[in-house]
């Protein structure tokens, strides 16, 4: 009995670590809280996955003097050199950051994310991120952080990623879902941001609406006085052994 026991115990222990190993998990990410009396501030980050650029929120942006962290993908740099060029002509505004080489989940198991195949193995995961860096690299910058195609991990891969020097860039307000809202409901989402929110949107998308709800929301969010700033330029609490 006492044999049976313990082979059970191991199955158990052994099932858990399994399923341990390939959880995916969201990480989230927030600033470091103000002192009372301080202006609110939140980071904007955009991913630019592929495609072309949201002329919209970029003008608002340099226009206002808003500072943001873009995450590119090493496809989007290739088609988009007219914007990469604008982006260092303001790196007071502008901090690059790695969005992967070919917009792949960064999760070292075959997985199907929102219909993305995932990398499958750490070395796959190693090839998406590397490759992201190197074009990043290339274009004189040296990326500090890298968000995966969907941001989602699992902890393994986000240890792999860590040990690659990248601290994970999670967030704790979803402006634009993915940039399918529409331009009411992203405006909305910005206007729930509150002190020490870290917002991801996207600056990819010309066509869809969302872009000028984003918009709409970082210039309300101007108004009622709330300050910017880069993932660089301020202390930061991701989950999931992230950043720390």
């Amino acid at each position: 009995m006492k044999t049976l026991l313990a082979a059970l115990l191991i199955c158990v222990s052994t099932g858990q670590a399994s399923l341990a190993a390939t959880r995916l998990v969201e990480p989230q990410l927030r600033l470091e809280s103000q002192e009372k009396g301080a202006a609110p501030r939140v980071a904007l980050t955009f991913d630019a996955c592929s495609g072309k650029t949201d002329a919209r929120i970029l003008a608002a942006l340099i226009d206002n003097r808003i500072p943001a962290t873009i995450f590119v993908t090493a496809r989007w740099l290739k088609r988009n050199a007219a914007t990469m060029a604008v982006f260092k002509a303001h790196p007071d505004l502008f901090e690059i950051e790695n969005h992967g080489a070919m917009h792949v989940p960064a999760v070292d198991h075959p997985v199907s994310i929102y219909g993305i195949a995932a990398a499958g193995s750490p070395q796959a995961v190693e090839t998406e991120v590397a490759g992201g860096a190197a074009a990043i690299v290339g274009q004189g910058l040296q990326p500090h952080w890298f968000r995966g195609a969907t941001a989602k991990y699992t902890l393994s891969s986000i240890g792999q990623i860590r040990q690659m020097g990248f601290r994970i860039a999670g967030y704790s307000v979803n402006g634009d879902g993915g940039s399918l809202l529409g331009a009411a409901a992203a405006a909305k989402r910005f206007a729930s941001a509150k002190d020490g929110d870290v917002i991801i949107a996207h600056i990819n998308q010309p066509t869809h609406a969302a872009g000028s709800g984003v918009v709409k929301g970082i210039l309300d969010l101007k108004a009622k006085g709330y300050a910017f700033v880069r993932l660089n330029d301020g202390t930061e609490d991701g989950s999931d052994e992230t950043t720390n």
